[in-house]
């Protein structure tokens, strides 16, 4: 479960990008996190991931509060959830294989449960028989859908995704966005931020709407951006 009560954040430069906002998303959710540049999203997800720490309220994780986290507790806490980013964040050098192992390793996973894991997750987001291909040897669609993989393998509780479609076209936007669905399906919560109204319209979830560092509305259906 995600909870922000009254959360605050201002950084030292005195910008305040969150101003109490106050919001929850149960488990097994599918939200999408809405609003212009400078509304407060990629501030909200990094008090999330533990990149930040929130100045005010409280940010609770998965069971984690983000204000008063032991360093010790990160690395569980980061095995509860898995990121996705816009720019998918591969390592060039690195094999879709080496990739994904590298990231089960950096929480400790033992080489036995990478073995087992890695195949599972890439046939879950149709890569299978991609294990040894390059990121440069891949479409713009595959290579997102390793950070999928990458997002997924540690099997965490909850998926933050970060502008996931923003370097894809439609077509591979609204694969991208199908599979999210059908893996929030099998009990995964996800988040994802975005711009794309049309596909917050398509898959008609619950939107969270941001503007100035405060949510400006909470419901489930469409997009209309009126808010931006």
């Amino acid at each position: 479960m995600i909870r922000l009560k009254e959360a605050e954040k201002t950084y030292e430069n005195g910008t305040k990008a969150v101003r109490g906002i106050s919001f929850q998303i149960d488990d097994g959710e599918f939200v999408f996190l809405v609003g212009p540049s400078g509304s407060g999203k990629s501030t909200i997800i990094k008090m999330l991931t533990g990149e930040i720490v929130p100045t005010g309220g409280r940010v609770m994780v998965n069971g984690f509060s983000m204000s008063r986290i032991a360093e010790r507790q990160i690395p569980l806490m980061r095995r509860t959830i898995g990121v996705i980013f816009q720019d998918f964040r591969l390592i060039g050098t690195k094999t879709v294989y080496e990739n994904l192992a590298l990231a089960m390793r950096a929480v400790g996973a033992a080489p036995r449960e990478i073995r087992g894991r890695i195949p599972y997750v890439l046939n879950l987001v149709g890569l299978r028989g991609k294990e040894n291909s390059f990121p440069d040897e891949l479409s713009g669609g595959e290579q997102q859908r390793v950070a999928v993989a990458r997002a997924l393998v540690n099997n965490p509780s909850t998926i933050v995704a970060d502008e996931p479609t923003g370097n894809l076209d439609p077509a591979k936007s609204l694969e991208i966005m199908t599979l999210l669905e059908r893996i929030n399906a099998l009990g995964t919560t996800v988040i994802v931020v975005t711009h794309e109204r049309g596909l917050v319209n398509h898959f008609k979830k619950r939107v969270i709407y941001l503007q100035e560092g405060q949510v400006t509305g909470d419901a489930t259906g469409r997009y209309e951006g009126v808010r931006e």
